[in-house]
Parts: C-alpha cells; sequence; structure tokens
C-alpha cells in the first residue's frame, strides 16, 4: 500500500537556486579574503600606506559580509518553500 496523501517532495529552492548561491558567495568572499591579505602586505612592505590598507579591509569585509548575509537569507527561504 502506498500513502496518497504525502504530497511528492519538491527540490530545495530560494529565491535563487541555493546551489548557485552558495558557488558565488564562497568565491565573492575567497577574492575579498586574497585582496585584502595582499593589501596587508603591500602595507606590511609599505609599498602602500594605512589608509588603503584600511579602506581596503573595510570593503573586503563589507563585501563578503553582504555575500554571506545574502546566502544565509537566500537559504531560510529555501527551508520556507517547503
Amino acid at each position: 500500500m502506498t500513502n496518497t496523501d504525502t504530497p511528492p517532495a519538491r527540490p530545495r529552492r530560494g529565491y535563487l537556486n541555493p546551489q548557485f548561491v552558495l558557488m558565488v558567495s564562497f568565491w565573492t568572499t575567497t577574492i575579498c579574503i586574497v585582496v585584502a591579505v595582499v593589501a596587508s602586505i603591500l602595507a606590511i612592505w609599505e609599498y602602500t600606506g594605512s589608509d588603503v590598507l584600511w579602506r581596503t579591509v573595510a570593503t573586503c569585509a563589507v563585501i563578503g559580509g553582504g555575500t554571506v548575509s545574502f546566502t544565509v537569507l537566500n537559504g531560510l527561504f529555501a527551508d520556507a518553500g517547503r
């Protein structure tokens, strides 16, 4: 006997495809980390000033944080859409 009361399982979907959002988030955050590390090394070796360092690190933190936040929110909508 089969239970006909249970609807078929739908694939997990957020506002956008969660796998795609996760991939973009990973690469964006990775690029931000690499840029911040390179800016820090350049500041340590005095190729750039500390002013450039803090602006670069702050920009990378904002972009990376926003990307991660969007990924989390998209995942919440994926769970709510079930």
